[in-house]
């Protein structure tokens, strides 16, 4: 049995559509923090319990049975290694044998301030003697293809990554990697940096853009002050706003460029292009 924690969210669902496709239904687990946000998985077949990460009581219960747990980090920034804990300490009383942790890419010497988290739960993870797989996620191209109706608007793509390369891929081919890790061989002990197969830096996703919508787009790079302040007068919250300026950042410093193709090996075909993602967000 397999569970997957964070089931409703948009990864945690494309994870359990790929399992679909390798696994029988009543062997997958849907770990969610409301059951009735999921009854079209329960309506497939797929198990669905209660896990609360703010609730550890619930944590053991739901993961009583598992084989292998996929750990999707949590969205709630300044409060994840507690939540991560409490997931991680339930797996072990549950006796889970193999947790999958959805961290960062390359987490031990990124400058991304979002990092931290993502360190310290590896290290508490490491210290708790339950075998794991780290799938150190790089970055998901829809992270910026979803501000191209923003760019069509005003006939610029707005960022403080300078000509840093950024080897994003689509959020389903990670989660194509995480299903192929839960499904099938043996994974324990490794840590995979996943990465797009191809990178850009944004002025060629500004001309990407640009070229499918037969228009002009430029690339207007920004002090990451001024371009925390821009996304904070497009009425994205604080946090979202900081995360996006510094992670642009730690993009010119190289953070979110690899070149290793462990994610098109684990998924054995080539990661979305950016081409493909762009084309998607205009459609």
């Amino acid at each position: 049995m397999i569970v997957v924690t964070g089931a409703s969210g948009q990864l945690g669902r494309l994870v359990i559509a790929a399992l679909l496709e390798k696994i029988p239904a009543p062997q997958i687990v849907a770990a969610v923090r409301n059951p009735a946000s999921v009854q079209d998985l329960a309506a497939r077949g797929v198990v669905v319990r209660e896990a609360d990460y703010n609730r550890p009581e619930t944590l053991e219960t739901a993961f009583r049975g598992a084989d292998k747990l996929l750990l999707i980090s949590s969205s709630e920034l300044g409060g994840r290694v507690p939540q991560h804990r409490a997931v991680i300490d339930a797996a072990k009383a549950a006796g889970v044998r193999l947790l999958a942790y959805t961290s960062i890419l390359r987490a031990d010497v990124s400058p991304l301030g979002l990092a931290a988290e993502h360190r310290e739960t590896e290290n508490y993870l490491r210290a708790s003697g339950l075998p794991f797989v780290l799938l150190r996620n790089g970055w998901y191209s829809e992270n910026y293809t979803a501000s191209v109706p923003v760019a069509l608007e005003h006939g610029v793509v707005l960022g403080s990554a300078g000509n840093g390369r950024i080897s994003s891929a689509a959020r389903a081919d990670y989660a194509a990697a995480a299903a192929a890790v839960l499904a099938g061989g043996e994974h324990a002990g490794r840590v995979y940096e996943l990465a797009g197969d191809t990178s850009y830096s944004l002025g060629e996703l500004a001309a990407e853009i640009g070229g499918q919508a037969g228009r002009s787009i430029a690339y207007q790079n920004l002090p990451r002050d001024d371009f925390k302040s821009a996304l904070l007068g497009a009425g994205l919250p604080e946090g979202l706003a900081e995360l996006l300026a510094d992670s642009d950042v730690g993009a010119s410093q190289g953070a979110l460029f690899d070149d290793g193709h462990q994610l098109s090996g684990l998924i054995g075909r080539p990661t979305t292009p950016l081409a493909a993602s762009v084309a998607a967000a205009l459609a």
